[in-house]
This record gives C-alpha cells, structure tokens and sequence, in this order.
C-alpha cells in the first residue's frame, strides 16, 4: 500500500504499530490528563508541524487551551530516511508570544528525539518552562518526553499520514 510516510520505492515494515482515529482520540485525551495530574499548567500549545498538528490540536481541545502555535520542521524523508538535522521552516513562531508563559511542545513521536530536542530548546529559550507531549516515545530517543502516551521500537503508521496525498 502507497502511504504518505513511504518515500518513493519504500515499502512499509510488517511489524509496526498502526493507530487509528477512534485510539488517536483515547490517547489524546489520556496524555492530556496526564499533564492535568502532573499540576503543569501550559499558557500555549506548540504543534511540531506537520506530525505534531493533530495531536497538538486535540491537546489544547481537552486542556482547554485557545493559545495555540506550530514551528515547522523537516527531518524525516521516508521511512527511517531523515536529512543530517531538522530543520526549521517558515512561517515561523511569533517567539515573543511566549515570554513569561508556559509551553506544551506536542509532536506525533519521540523516534531520534532530534526533531524535538530543537523545538523544545527553541522554545523554552523565549517562555518561562516548556515541556514536551509526543503520542508515542522510542527508547533510542535522545530526549524523554516528559508526557508519553506509548513506547515502542516499531514504526508507526499514523491515521493522518496512511493514505498518499490526493492528486
């Protein structure tokens, strides 16, 4: 099956974890009561783009959070396929929205944990604190996410990345 997470040629690995919308929601609002139990009070929301939107988008949904940013950055270009280091995109994060708040980085996966490391040292240079919220955490990551809803070894097929792009 062609998927928008395969680059050209690639095929998708047979033991991956695959999460499906109805789960994508369960584990959305699971991690976000894991951040209400942990006494963290974010000010804003800020989504990796792109694997981070949704996930960052339910988040500040159930935190009841209408303060909500995305940095954008590129790393992955398939299927364990990655560029040296991420890069940040344009548009970029009005950094001056953050002085004196409280930041909740949300991405999709912690999988190098490089990706995250950048946005989260990024951000929590212009905020008070940032702490970081990923659906999934691997255990090769570089960083540990201070909010995890799983952990696995496997690649993960997400519902918003499963089917090619239109054309």
């Amino acid at each position: 099956m062609t998927t928008a997470e395969a680059a050209p040629g690639q095929d998708l690995p047979d033991e991956r974890e695959i999460l499906g919308w109805d789960q994508f929601g369960e584990a959305a609002r699971d991690l976000a009561r894991a951040v209400v139990a942990s006494g963290f009070e974010p000010d804003v929301v800020v989504a990796v783009a792109r694997g981070g939107l949704l996930p960052a988008g339910a988040l500040s949904y159930a935190l009841g959070l209408k303060a909500c940013g995305t940095l954008n950055v590129e790393f992955y270009t398939g299927i364990d396929a990655r560029l040296p280091e991420p890069v940040v995109l344009p548009p970029l994060l009005d950094n001056a929205a953050l002085v004196g708040r409280r930041a909740l980085v949300v991405d999709d996966v912690a999988d190098t944990g490089e990706t995250l490391a950048l946005v989260q040292r990024l951000v929590a240079e212009h905020c008070e604190e940032a702490r970081t919220a990923v659906l999934y955490a691997k255990p090769h990551s570089i960083v540990a996410p201070d909010y995890v809803w799983r952990r696995t070894d496997r690649w993960i097929t997400f519902p918003w990345s499963a089917l090619p792009p239109v054309s």
